[in-house]
Formats: C-alpha cells, sequence, structure tokens
C-alpha cells in the first residue's frame, strides 16, 4: 500500500513556529470528511504519530501538531507552555490553515489540550476524541507517571542513546517504536515537560469537560492506570453526552500497544470506519 504522506511544514501561528506532518490530502472522499488533528502527549513529537497518520490518511485530510516545545516547532525559555497556550495554538492552528471543518483526537495531555480547545468553541470544531487523558488535578489524585521519567529519558536522550537504552524506559515497545522514540525524544525541551506535568496537577480538566459542546468521545486503556471506573462515571456525570470507547488489550499508550483495538474503538465516530 502507498503511502499517505504528504509533507512536513511549518507554519506561523498563535505568534510561534508550529511544525506539523500532513496525510491523506483534501480529495477524493476525503473532501467530504472533517479533517483530523492529532495533538499527541506529553513527549511524543509528531513523527511518532507517522503510523497513526499514514493509516488516518486513507479517510481524512490528516494533520500531526509538534505540541510547542516537541519536535521541529518552537521551543525557548521565553515561551508560554500552559495548557491555555497549547489550546490557543490548536484553535489558530486550524485557522493559519483555513480548515473549515476538524475534529481533534489527542492523546494523554492532547486529550487535555484538546477539551481545552474544545471548551473555548472554535467556529469549524464537529468533534472531539479523548485518548486516556490524565484526569488528575487539584485536589485529585496524582498522575501515575512521576516526572523523572521524563526528565531522565530525555537528558539521556540528548546525550545520544540507542534502543537497549530506552528499552529500559519502555520495555513492552518494539524495536522500531524504541528506535524512533530514542531519535526524537532529544527534541521534547525539558522546561516544557516540566510545565506540562505540572499543568496535570494544577489546571483543572473536569470544569473545560462541563463546557463541552461538540460530540466527545472518551477511549480508555484497558491495561492503563490513568482512569479508573469511578472517573468514567464522574466524567459522564459532567459530560452526559459523551460515547464511551475501551482498547481492553492496551495500556496508556494504546496505538503503541494494539493499533487494531485503536482504529476499531473508533469505529466511525470521526465519520469512517478506520
Amino acid at each position: 500500500m502507498s503511502s499517505t504522506f504528504l509533507y512536513g511544514a511549518n507554519v506561523h501561528a498563535n505568534g510561534i513556529r508550529q511544525h506539523y506532518l500532513r496525510y491523506g490530502g483534501s480529495d477524493e472522499q476525503r473532501a467530504q470528511r472533517d479533517a483530523v488533528i492529532i495533538i499527541p502527549g506529553i513527549t511524543s513529537p509528531a513523527i511518532t504519530w507517522g503510523f497513526v497518520g499514514e493509516r488516518f490518511g486513507q479517510h481524512f485530510d490528516t494533520y500531526v501538531l509538534d505540541v510547542r516545545g516537541r519536535g521541529l516547532s518552537e521551543a525557548s525559555d521565553a515561551l508560554d507552555y500552559s495548557l491555555e497556550a497549547q489550546a490557543a495554538d490548536v484553535a489558530m492552528f486550524a485557522q493559519a490553515l483555513d480548515l473549515r471543518r476538524y475534529a481533534l483526537v489527542g492523546h494523554s495531555m492532547g486529550g487535555r489540550i484538546a477539551a481545552r480547545v474544545a471548551r473555548t468553541g472554535p467556529p469549524g470544531l464537529t468533534r472531539v476524541v479523548l485518548v486516556d487523558p490524565p484526569v488528575s488535578g487539584p485536589g485529585r489524585r496524582s498522575y501515575p507517571s512521576k516526572l523523572p521519567w521524563y526528565i531522565d529519558s530525555i537528558r539521556e536522550a540528548r546525550s545520544g542513546m540507542g534502543i537497549e537504552a530506552m528499552r529500559a524506559y519502555c520495555p513492552t515497545w518494539t524495536d522500531a517504536q524504541l528506535r524512533l522514540r530514542a531519535e526524537w525524544l532529544h527534541t521534547c525541551d525539558e522546561r516544557a515537560v516540566v510545565a506540562s506535568f505540572e499543568g496535570f496537577h494544577t489546571d483543572d480538566f473536569h470544569q473545560d469537560l462541563r463546557h463541552v459542546a461538540v460530540p466527545t468521545m472518551l477511549m480508555v486503556a484497558g491495561r492503563g492506570d490513568v482512569i479508573q471506573a469511578n472517573d468514567v462515571e464522574e466524567i459522564r456525570t459532567l459530560l452526559p453526552t459523551v460515547e464511551l470507547s475501551r482498547v481492553p488489550n492496551a495500556g496508556h499508550m494504546i496505538p503503541w500497544d494494539d493499533e487494531k483495538g485503536f482504529y476499531a474503538a473508533l469505529d466511525d465516530f470521526l465519520g469512517s470506519h478506520i
């Protein structure tokens, strides 16, 4: 099967350089469907979601973002790495590329960004998929991963690391997955990661959910420890229209653990079976 990858590019939006990868394009049946913006997690540059972009590109005009401070997007010690800034990036990215109708698929940190975008109700946003987003926040239990796990691996990657060194951090991943993460992890700015991790505990994700007005799917990892049964019930109370899907055989990194299960869990929520 031929690749759906079109190109990588930069756009100036929300006052910064935002880098993205584009898959599929807006021709053929894709022209009849909403575009999709994929927002990765806390230490996942866009390229690490390329395998998902390839598959999405068969059905949708797909854009995989480098969140500020990751990959090839802008990073500096003067940059605002708050959730508010990250959400504004996404809305302004869609506007800069003149995406008239688009859906958001956000994983982990990206899910929290997507929820904050949806809360603001930008024109053109049609639906949201929250893929195992952290439910930590003020007065709530901590996010299960610890900050040193991220920082130690980033520092090793900055010095140069291979797949065996990376395996110590991600023991269940394939060699190909480890190789790609080892290659790109050094592009995650430590300041951005610290700010986002702290935001997991200070930003109120649940308040954002109260104000989401577009169709929303919550995808839960069956073998993960980020979202528990009582969290699902609370989210259903806050957002009664939420559509719940589960990937029983996946941990938090759902597409890495069970790629087929990830696509199956989406069903036709985005406008096409994937």
